[in-house]
C-alpha cells in the first residue's frame, strides 16, 4: 500500500466519500484492529442514497482536473519519482522487494504490500478473474502474513512469480484497476467535493499512496480530518492555500514519526514548492527534487 521514500536506505466534512478502506496506515488502522477491505465506508455510511447522487451530479459538473489522461500521467510520474527514483513508472509493474518498513513485500505500480492487505486484494481479485494464475497458490499464505512483515510460505518463488505475471497484461491490468479504485478514485473524489483543484487532488493522492487509506492518525483521512480541525476546505469558504498549506503540515509531522519516511522533500520540494509558485492547476513545465534528485517533466 506505501513504499518508503528512502529507497536508498472533527470537522464533519461538507460532502463525504464512499471509500473502500484496504487495511490502512500500519501504524494505525492494523493496530487498531479495523477490519478488511470494503468492510467499512466511514465517509458515507450515514448518507442516503440521494445525498450521494447529489455527490456525483457535483462532481459531473466540475473540470476533470487529475482525472484527464494527461494529468493522471503527470501524478503517476510524480508518485514514481518518489517512490522509484524514476518518470517510468510503467516499468514498475514488475517492481517487487522487501524495503525494511514492517509492510513485508512491497510491489507493482502503487507499492502493494503484503503486509496491509492490499497485495491480497489484489490477488484475490485477480484470481477469480483468472484462476489459473501464476500467483494463485500463494493465497494461502499471504492469507497468513497479512498483517505481518513475514514471508512465511512465499520465500522462495514469489518474487519470481510476481515479475512473470507482471509481463502478462492482464495483470498489469489488475494492478491499474486496483490502484484507481483503492487509491486514485476515493482520492481525487473527495479533493474534488473538498472545493480542491488539480494540484490538491494530486495532493490528497500522493497521502493516500503514501499512508494509505487509514481512519488512524497517520491514515490518509485521519490526517484530513487533523486538517479539517485548523483550517476549512474550499467548499467550507476557506482558501485553497492556506488549507493545502496545513494539510502537508500535518502530513510532514506524520512522515517525521516513521523512520522510513523522514525525508519529506516529496512533501517541501515538490507539492509545497508547486502550491507556493500558484501552480493549481499542476501545469507542465514541472521540475521538481525528491531525496536530492531533480525530475523534469516538459510542456
Amino acid at each position: 500500500m506505501k513504499r518508503a521514500g528512502l529507497l536508498l536506505l472533527a470537522v464533519a466534512p461538507v460532502a463525504t466519500v464512499a471509500v473502500y478502506l484496504l487495511g490502512g496506515d500500519s501504524d494505525s488502522d492494523a493496530a487498531a484492529g479495523q477490519s478488511g477491505p470494503g468492510s467499512q465506508r466511514p465517509y458515507d455510511k450515514d448518507k442516503s442514497a440521494s445525498e450521494i447522487e447529489a455527490d456525483d451530479k457535483l462532481i459531473a459538473q466540475l473540470p476533470p482536473g487529475l482525472a484527464t489522461s494527461a494529468k493522471k500521467e503527470l501524478a503517476q510520474k510524480l508518485v514514481t519519482s518518489a517512490e522509484n527514483s524514476t518518470l517510468n513508472w510503467r516499468g514498475q509493474y514488475r517492481y517487487i522487494e522487501d524495503i525494511g518498513d514492517g509492510n513485508g513485500y512491497t510491489a507493482g505500480i502503487i507499492g502493494f504490500c503484503t503486509g496491509t492487505n492490499d497485495l491480497l486484494t489484489l490477488v484475490e481479485q485477480y484470481t477469480k478473474d483468472h484462476p489459473d494464475n501464476g500467483l494463485a497458490r500463494y493465497l494461502p499464505a499471504l492469507r497468513k502474513v497479512d498483517g505481518t512483515d513475514s514471508h512465511e510460505g512465499l520465500d522462495p518463488g514469489f518474487t519470481e512469480a510476481w515479475k512473470a505475471e507482471a509481463a502478462k497484461p492482464a495483470f498489469r491490468k489488475a494492478q491499474d484497476r486496483t490502484r484507481d479504485r483503492v487509491y486514485f478514485d476515493p482520492a481525487v473524489r473527495l479533493a474534488k467535493l473538498d472545493g480542491l483543484g488539480t494540484l490538491g487532488q494530486f495532493i490528497y493522492y500522493d497521502a493516500m499512496v503514501l499512508h494509505g487509506p487509514g481512519t488512524g492518525a497517520r491514515g490518509f483521512y485521519g490526517l484530513r480530518e487533523a486538517a479539517l480541525k485548523e483550517a476549512n476546505t474550499p467548499a467550507q469558504g476557506g482558501k485553497e492555500k492556506a488549507y493545502l498549506d496545513i494539510f502537508l503540515d500535518i502530513r510532514t509531522q506524520a512522515m517525521k514519526e516513521k523512520k522510513a519516511h523522514r525525508d519529506t522533500s516529496r512533501v517541501e520540494t515538490a507539492q509545497r514548492q508547486f502550491l507556493y509558485d500558484g501552480n493549481f492547476g499542476l501545469k507542465t513545465p514541472l521540475t521538481w527534487k525528491v531525496y536530492g534528485e531533480t525530475f523534469k517533466v516538459p510542456k
